[in-house]
């Protein structure tokens, strides 16, 4: 029997994935394969409650068990991760962020003109549906909804920091998603009725599904791209013990800035001298693949709460954004009020204050692969803190985390300062040891494949478009394409990409 041959095969239906594959066979004469490692829940209605709640971060049975450290004097901490159909989009927080212009206009800054902001809101407004703001910077009709909570939906701590913020003079933002993204506010959040509104939920609708050039394949890992000569042609996959090759004319791969890397060093994509130690046949020498890991650090002050009314979820509802000082873009910091304690391990009543470093100046992290077994996990290191300026940031944030706790609106939640003592917010060094052992990830890992303009290929493991330099027919698409970090939460850039990716795709035939 001949072997069967898609047209395009897009190995992970995350945040990127699941868009791509929705949009692109939209055009009938498009045939897409999409391939995830974890499981599916075509019933998005009958998931598992965890993937449903969006009150609170779900990871405790769909999750890929990666690791991280921080700092280098820290142990290392849990690194959530969807493996599920929708990806991380099914697990997270759902904080419904753009970045700002200046993130986008950046990328165009380094060549990549279309990436800069205007040429990516018509995408930002295409995925959405604002249901709250009606105006030129937001759409109506997208498959994500969006909304804020209102003030009678706020748990007593959100609306708490609310009137904090207002009490310490800052200015109220009604559209952290408009042209102004100072201040303080709800935060636009992509669950509704405190159901997650994922990538799964919103794009791989029934009628989609339907489609007779979209095939689905879940619980499915894929082991590695195959190529002849520097052509992808397929993948090589492996479903419960059994292995298989699946051809194809064109290969996207959107598994996510952790996965991603590590896919393609055991496909023979990435530096020389990592894949000739790990055994893989060499395809192309590409020196940006797994070069480096960028993501967002912050740190927390943790309260006992006076009334357990007070520690309930939802997790997060409100935020505070402001200017640090002598930072490298407006409003590069976020403040927001955990309502509730929450680790991948446990959950327990309390109260939190987060900050989180929009665009820290340190150094990247590293994203270590150690091995060309597909189950093995890299090795994540964040060195966060490396500089001082970062350091100072957050430090300041800590500082006026503690000022927002003593405003009359929220002092009359706290009982007591767990972690850090008191006597910390005494002395600046008191602080600055706190964050040594008090930093930690905002989830945001972007970067690890990064594009670059043609004109700057030295720059960048692929073009503008994600085509991996040194093959053809392999495109990369998700959050490892990002040149550098948006001063936001990465959920709603990478369905931008998506977006964009989707459109592209389905205009181009694989060549």
């Amino acid at each position: 029997m001949a072997e069967r041959q898609y047209e395009t095969i897009i190995v992970g239906a995350g945040s990127a994935g699941a868009v791509i594959a929705a949009r692109m066979t939209e055009r009938a004469e498009r045939e897409v394969l999409l391939i995830e490692a974890g499981p599916d829940y075509e019933d998005n209605d009958r998931a598992p409650r965890e993937l449903l709640d969006g009150t609170r971060n779900a990871v405790t049975t769909h999750d890929w068990g990666l690791h991280h450290r921080p700092v280098p004097s820290q142990v290392l901490f849990e690194f959530p991760r969807g493996r599920v159909v929708g990806g991380s989009s099914a697990v997270n927080t759902c904080i419904a962020l753009r970045g700002q212009r200046e993130d986008f206009d950046e990328w165009a800054a380094l060549g990549l003109r279309e990436w800069g902001f205007d040429a990516c809101l018509p995408a930002f407004k295409r995925l959405e549906n604002d249901m709250d703001v009606r105006d030129e910077w937001h759409g109506a009709d997208g498959p994500i909804a969006i909304r804020r909570h209102t003030a009678d939906e706020l748990s007593p701590w959100h609306g708490a920091l609310l009137e904090g913020c207002r009490e310490l003079g800052f200015e109220r933002a009604h559209d952290f998603n408009g042209p102004r993204t100072g201040g303080y506010g709800a935060i636009p959040m992509n669950k509704v009725g405190g159901v997650r509104q994922s990538a799964a939920r919103g794009y791989l609708t029934p009628s989609v599904r339907a489609r007779p050039n979209l095939s689905i394949r879940a619980s499915t890992m894929v082991r590695r791209v195959l190529f002849e000569g520097r052509r992808a042609v397929g993948v090589e996959v492996e479903r419960a013990g059994a292995i298989e090759k699946i051809f194809a004319k064109r290969v996207v791969v959107s598994s996510g800035a952790i996965m991603t890397p590590p896919l393609l060093v055991r496909s023979g994509v990435g530096p020389r001298a990592l894949i000739e130690r790990l055994g893989c046949t060499l395809v192309a020498d590409n020196a940006w693949v797994a070069r480096r890991l960028l993501d967002h650090p912050g740190t927390a002050i943790f309260i006992a709460p006076k009334s357990m009314k007070s520690a309930a979820f939802p997790l997060m509802q409100t935020m505070l954004r402001y200017s640090t000082r002598g930072g490298l873009l407006r409003d590069d910091m976020q403040i927001q009020a955990g309502s509730f304690m929450w680790t991948p391990r446990w959950e327990f009543p309390a109260l939190s204050l987060m900050a989180t470093l929009q665009k820290p100046r340190g150094r990247a992290g590293t994203i270590e692969i150690t091995s060309a077994e597909p189950s093995a996990r890299p090795k994540l290191d964040a060195r966060f803190l490396d500089d001082p300026w970062d350091r100072d940031a957050l430090v300041d944030a800590l500082e006026l985390m503690h000022l927002l706790a003593e405003s009359s609106a929220m002092r009359e939640h706290v009982l007591l300062y767990a972690h850090p003592r008191p006597k910390a917010f005494m002395r600046r060094a008191g602080l600055e040891a706190h964050l040594e052992v008090a930093c930690a990830s905002g989830y945001h890992p972007c970067g690890t494949v990064p594009m670059s303009a043609d004109d700057r290929r030295a720059d960048g493991a692929t073009d503008g478009r994600g085509r991996v330099r040194g093959t053809e027919g392999l495109i990369v698409a998700d959050a490892s394409l990002f040149p550098t970090i948006p001063s936001a939460n990465i959920h709603l850039p990478t369905l931008m990409l998506g977006e964009r990716f989707g459109a592209w795709l389905a205009a181009e035939p694989p060549t």
